[in-house]
């Protein structure tokens, strides 16, 4: 059974570092991190309170920002909820959580 993931440490705003990706997983980083340039970036920005937001490549290369919530399930599975849903809209696998590196299975 995998080691529980630590919600506090979740609580971020995350963005896809493609460049670290490998076959089988996708890296985020905080915000703040030194990326190369890019068209764009998705990611999302988890709060301690359980909100959070969606943060998707829109059509001109801007983040578009969906308010939802999120939570942690089983100490590795992150699931986002968009504002009206009470099913899951995205449920991640988590690998590791670092304070600024997070890995997802892909």
């Amino acid at each position: 059974m995998p080691q529980a993931i630590d919600s506090q440490r979740l609580c971020n705003r995350w963005l896809h570092s493609h460049e670290e990706d490998s076959a089988g997983e996708m890296v985020f980083r905080p915000a703040t991190f030194k990326f190369p340039p890019a068209r764009g970036r998705d990611g999302f920005e988890l709060r301690p309170d359980e909100s959070m937001i969606d943060l998707r490549i829109g059509p001109t290369d801007r983040l578009e920002q969906v308010p939802g919530k999120w939570r942690l399930e089983g100490g590795d599975r992150l699931l986002f909820y968009e504002q009206s849903s009470r099913n899951p809209t995205r449920t991640m696998q988590i690998i590791s959580a670092e304070e600024d590196r997070l890995v997802i299975k892909k």
